[in-house]
């Protein structure tokens, strides 16, 4: 696998454990400022995953990307 694809394969799992993180920290927040942080970490990793998606379909197009690798 190219090291290209071995890098949105960790940002892919990294949004996972960004939204993860956002859901669980928004159920157990206890103020507002809180909520705002895990509201914008949840974001951030959607736009983040959004784009990484885009660019692995692009890599799969061009025949770089192995799934099992």
């Amino acid at each position: 696998m190219k090291s290209c694809d071995k890098n949105l394969k960790a940002i892919l799992k990294l949004t996972d454990a960004m939204i993860e993180l956002a859901v669980k920290g928004d159920a157990d927040r206890e103020d507002t400022g809180c909520g705002i942080l895990y509201g914008m970490l949840l974001d951030s990793a959607y736009k983040l995953k959004k784009h990484a998606e885009k660019e692995k379909q692009a890599h799969i197009k061009k025949g770089w990307w192995k799934e099992d690798q």
